[in-house]
């Protein structure tokens, strides 16, 4: 077991975009059972591989057992987003301590392959279909501050530099 630093923002790598996984092997299985120690360990319940240094298209989630339990998602593509929209008060290990409202779509469809590899399909709704698309977004280098107003997003990213400055980053 292995806990990863959690990169917090405002952490260039965070705006970067994931490159896909191409190779399928032990070390990644590794590396994708760290990512689900590091999102135990913070009491997260979604985690992106760019939030802890890792530039590859791969997320791990957790919502709860009602939802499947834990979820292992490499090479996410969505396939359809539901007309209906909905808004959850979301939060984020990379932007510790703040949370806001943000609106998205109800309902995802997405493929994805498992760790060996092996495709799979996903129709998700509630929390599930909001954490994905939240852990998505970092995949392509967007935080949920990006969904708010840029003067809402300012002063997050103000109070969270004059944290780090003070001494109380997390990692960086």
């Amino acid at each position: 077991m292995a806990i990863l630093p959690i990169l917090t923002a405002p952490h260039p790598f965070l705006k970067k975009k994931a490159a896909p996984v191409t190779i399928f092997d032990a070390a990644l299985a590794q590396t994708l059972r760290d990512m689900l120690d590091t999102m135990y360990d913070a009491k997260g319940i979604g985690l992106a591989a760019v939030q802890v240094g890792i530039g590859q298209r791969m997320l791990v989630m957790d919502v709860g057992e009602e939802d499947g339990g834990a979820h292992i998602i490499i090479n996410p593509v969505i396939t359809w987003l539901s007309e209906e929209m909905s808004s959850y008060n979301e939060g984020c290990l990379s932007v510790p301590t703040h949370y806001s409202d943000v609106v998205r779509p109800a309902e995802v469809k997405i493929t994805y392959q498992d760790p060996t590899g092996a495709p799979h399909t996903l129709h998700a709704r509630g929390l599930l279909s909001t954490c994905l698309q939240h852990e998505m977004d970092h995949l392509d280098g967007i935080l949920f501050l990006d969904h708010l107003s840029s003067l809402k997003r300012t002063m997050i990213l103000r109070k969270l530099v004059k944290k780090q400055k003070a001494g109380g980053a997390l990692a960086l």
